[in-house]
């Protein structure tokens, strides 16, 4: 029997750790000991905390692992990456991992390769907010992190220093980075990649709270934009990927269409996206099964993506509040046939302030996209 090794133990982890088990695989789950799901779905479960790289290194060295993965986390990824180094695994490069999860590293590669990107500035120690060469609005956000954690829009220089402490604070290296804001559409790209070959699986419109914070509200898939635009984001992704020297495994990347039809890559992660887009989504629109994908590549095998039994549209929509508890009820009880999973926790007066403060979501497919996007979107 193979041996794969997981980083995290999550509810976003769970759908890998139970589709290792479904092909017959050995799970070995690394995480700190915190009660999650996986902890107990998992064959076999080490409390490590997966930033602490080298003990889980030695631990797969003693296992004897045949693959490494995870889904949905840029910290777990530079874990994954390590181990997949240190014991010629199949993964990405120590320089990939570094130029996808540090979005300063990130805006120098793919400005390097001509990939059209927002302006920048880094926010350390020397930056010098009255010349900062970019016109406002600008956004600040730290280089390092991922799920809309202190991403600050400012239409001024009134309120930047709070801005870029608020980032700082947040951020592993305790810096930030300051960028032009973008006017245009929101969207993410799924992609799966095996030994430099990508293949483009779905493009995800994204609903947001909108400015200072734009926290996500919901995702619908497939994305409504026309086949010439499909195709200048495929070429447009693809460059970015081979910029980073992402080559293995899933990516997941987030771009801006202007009104012009210009696309810009907001940021790239070398990793599945969260919020279900790749553990669900994709597998309910397209019918490829990603999750698998991910562990073929980390076998070291050709990914199988054959499409499967699909829906035409599918989506989901996080609750913020008591108000969207009380429309996921709604609709889970309306839609009954489109619901495909719901969970959400009791309702609080704690304060969403990013994607992980959220109650819960839920997740509908179907037939009728406009359906399906209008419950979402709403």
């Amino acid at each position: 029997m193979k041996k794969l090794a997981i980083i995290g133990a999550s509810y976003l982890q769970n759908p890998l750790i139970l589709k290792a088990k479904e092909m017959g695989l050995e799970t070995h789950v690394f995480a700190w000991g915190v009660g999650d799901v996986g902890e107990a779905t998992a064959d076999f479960f080490y409390p490590i905390s997966i930033v602490e790289k080298e003990a889980i290194c030695e631990k797969c060295k003693e296992i004897g692992i045949d693959g490494i993965c995870s889904i949905a986390s840029d910290l777990a990824m530079v874990t994954v990456n390590y181990v997949a180094d240190k014991m010629g695994l199949s993964g990405n490069s120590i320089s990939c991992t570094y130029k996808s999860t540090n979005k300063f590293a990130m805006r120098n590669a793919l400005t390097e390769k001509n990939v059209p990107c927002p302006k920048y500035v880094l926010a350390d120690d020397s930056v010098n907010v009255d010349e900062l060469g970019l016109e406002y609005p600008i956004i600040v956000k730290p280089t390092d992190r991922s799920g809309s954690r202190a991403v600050t829009k400012l239409s001024s220089k009134s309120g930047i220093m709070a801005a870029i402490a608020s980032a700082r604070d947040v951020s592993f290296e305790k810096t930030a980075i300051i960028e032009e804001f973008v006017e245009g559409k929101e969207y993410s790209v799924e992609c799966i990649s095996y030994n430099g070959k990508h293949t483009l699986l779905a493009v995800t419109e994204k609903f947001t709270t909108g400015s200072p914070n734009f926290i996500e509200t919901g995702h619908f898939e497939p994305a409504p934009v026309g086949a010439e635009t499909y195709e200048n984001i495929r070429k447009v992704i693809y460059n970015a990927l081979d910029a980073l020297e992402i080559e293995n495994g899933a990516s997941h990347s987030e771009i801006l269409i202007r009104e012009d039809g210009v696309i810009k890559i907001v940021e790239i992660g070398g990793r599945m996206g969260g919020d279900c887009i790749g553990s669900s989504l994709v597998h309910l629109t397209t019918g490829i099964d990603f999750v698998k994908a991910v562990i073929d590549v980390a076998l070291g095998n050709e990914p199988d993506i054959t499409p499967g039994s699909k829906h035409k549209a599918a989506g989901i929509k996080f609750v913020f509040g008591r108000e969207d508890a009380d429309y996921c009820q709604e609709i889970c009880s309306k839609y009954q046939d489109l619901v495909i999973e719901s969970s959400v926790e009791e309702i609080t007066d704690r304060k969403v302030v990013d994607s992980s403060s959220r109650f819960g979501y839920f997740i509908v497919a179907g037939n009728d996209a406009k359906l399906v996007r209008d419950i979402v979107s709403r």
